[in-house]
């Protein structure tokens, strides 16, 4: 069974290797259709997407000339479709929903085509005025920028304010994770029921590994070093990971092994827990007009350890395949759906609420936001500006990201390695021994990139 784990990554790197092969039949083929006042864009399907989907008739087509036809899908779904059309380069699609884990990857294998030429021809996007650590996130190694942020995240500590007050206990606006546990502890069954905090217990690189990455960094550990070695049972990773197990074992939420984002939402949402450590986005459903804790939840910065910061970088983003014959057209379409004026609309037609932030600025200084947003703006704005992509923790890294390695095996290393912490928080397993087998993991995947490093 270990040597079948072992093997990490192999469709990934395939895949990569599947975009030097020229002309090769992708996903629906052809050079793009629709026209040649259209645009073909790839899309998630969550809600501010939608959103866009349903303004884009009346305003960007009216505007330009220009109709977009949307494919929306889930997104594990969005995820194939785009790796599969973009790794062929067959043309069909102009434009696709990207993160910062995905698009700094298709930029080394030329899937997309670099923006940077568009940006300075362009002064009324304003690059400047997208926030620095997303500017930072999209660009690659070769000091291009190829993607936009439609909207953005990093990760605080959201707790009640009246359990911490009754208990006469004050939450430090920057606080360490050592105080975190500390209040925990005091704030466990505050009320019938209440535990202390809600950590992701799930499996899974984007759910269990998100939270306990930023911990690992900021308690001085890594994944890789810069020359790849693999650090997953350093001492530093390992006191990391059974600082994160014990806390959520001492005073998580029930079914923690099971628990991801959702369901960490839903227990701060019900009053099962006192405190959640986890993504910026969620305090507009806490802050939200039906919410039974409306007003009743603090922000704090990401706790830390041996680091200045620790709060995760994410963003959905705009790239543009490099297949695409109507690139003018495709750029048109991401600086509008990446602008300050289309958040300006969704406001005045939406709602303030529903606007895609998290990615500009100027949306911090805008008074509408603000009065909706009050609670939450400016600690996640704080948070989002701290995150630095390209130093998240105590030692240089291989490659870019935060709660992530930007590199294709990523995905699987963190997911097979998050089912043994996971089973560890379950108390099926030790951490020790969790973190040996997924060293075994990760110097299979080191192992090729040392490889390339030597044969240069």
């Amino acid at each position: 069974m270990l040597e079948q784990r072992k093997r990490i990554g192999s469709a990934a790197v395939a895949l990569l290797l599947a975009g030097a092969v020229s002309g090769c039949a992708g996903w629906g083929g052809g050079g793009g259709g629709g026209g040649a006042d259209s645009v073909t864009v790839l899309m998630v399907n969550n809600p501010q997407m939608v959103d866009l989907q349903k303004l884009t008739a009346d305003n960007f087509t009216k505007q330009t000339g220009i109709k977009v036809n949307y494919t929306v899908l889930p997104e594990n779904d969005v995820r194939d479709k785009i790796s599969q059309e973009f790794s062929s380069q067959a043309g069909q699609y102009d434009v696709a929903s990207l993160s910062n884990f995905e698009i700094p990857i298709y930029a080394t294998s030329k899937w997309i085509a670099p923006l940077s030429d568009y940006i300075a021809k362009d002064p009324t996007f304003n690059q400047d005025d997208v926030l620095k650590s997303m500017t930072t996130s999209l660009t690659a190694t070769d000091g291009k920028v190829y993607g936009e942020p439609f909207y953005g995240e990093s990760s605080f500590l959201m707790y009640r304010k009246d359990v911490l007050a009754e208990k006469g206990l004050t939450m430090p606006a920057k606080p360490t994770w050592q105080q975190v546990a500390d209040i925990a502890a005091k704030v466990d069954n505050a009320k019938p029921g209440m535990r202390g905090i809600c950590l992701r217990g799930q499996p899974g690189w984007g759910q269990l590994f998100a939270p306990l990455t930023t911990v690992v960094n900021t308690f001085g550990g890594t994944w890789f070093t810069a020359d790849w070695q693999p650090k997953v049972n350093a001492p530093e990773f390992t006191e990391a990971t059974k600082f994160y197990v014990d806390l959520v074992r001492a005073h998580g939420e029930l079914g923690a092994p099971q628990a991801g984002f959702t369901e960490c939402l839903n227990n701060l949402v019900q009053g099962n827990v006192a405190m959640w450590y986890d993504a910026t986005s969620a305090a507009g459903s806490l802050e939200a007009p039906n919410s039974p804790v409306k007003g009743k939840i603090g922000y704090a910065l990401a706790p830390t350890v041996k680091t200045s910061s620790s709060g995760w970088l994410y963003t959905w983003s705009w790239a543009i395949q490099e297949a695409s014959k109507k690139k003018d057209n495709a750029w048109k379409f991401v600086s509008w759906a990446s602008s300050k004026q289309y958040e300006e609309l969704v406001g005045q037609q939406l709602g303030w609420s529903r606007v895609p932030a998290g990615k500009r600025a100027s949306t911090y200084t805008n008074p509408s936001y603000l009065k909706e947003a009050a609670a939450f703006a400016q600690p996640t704005k704080q948070a989002i500006e701290t995150a630095d992509p390209r130093n998240p923790g105590a030692q240089p890294r291989p490659a870019i990201g935060i709660q992530f390695i930007d590199i294709p095996e990523f995905p699987d290393l963190g997911t097979q390695v998050s089912q043994d912490v996971s089973s560890a928080i379950a108390g099926r397993m030790s951490v020790d021994e969790a973190l040996k087998r997924g060293q075994v993991l990760a110097d299979d995947v080191a192992e090729r990139y040392r490889s390339r490093q030597a044969k240069k």
